[in-house]
């Protein structure tokens, strides 16, 4: 289910972008004036800028409801415990000091010295 979920998420973002993409700026208003607002007249008189708006606010509005959607199914998955996670106990006994043995010589128990072999 979340995958589907993400896989309309996406696709709505990318038709938002889209539609946000094909709408005029407040600056292509003054070509009409020109005689250039008869290319408008697939949308009716007032142009696409209206039709454009409410397809935008649908697209939003549905990119909105599946980002929720998809945050509500993490913080479920966050709920539960993922195998192959180390709990903070393991992590801390794996970098606790390693135990020395005293009932073996010095020697034993000494840090391996490296030899200097650059003579």
């Amino acid at each position: 289910m979340q995958v589907a979920v993400l896989m309309i998420h996406v696709a709505i973002a990318i038709a938002l972008v889209v539609m946000i993409l094909l709408q005029q700026g407040k600056g292509a208003e003054a070509g009409a004036a020109f005689g250039g607002g008869a290319s408008q007249t697939v949308f009716g008189s007032r142009g696409s800028g209206s039709f454009l708006a409410k397809v935008t606010a649908l697209l939003a509005a549905a990119f909105f409801v599946t980002s929720l959607t998809l945050a509500y199914f993490a913080s479920q998955a966050g709920e539960v415990q993922v195998e192959g996670i180390p709990d903070a106990e393991v992590i801390e006994e794996r970098n606790a000091a390693p135990e020395v043995d005293e009932s073996a010589s010095e020697e034993d128990n000494a840090a391996p010295v490296l030899e200097d072999s650059s003579n």
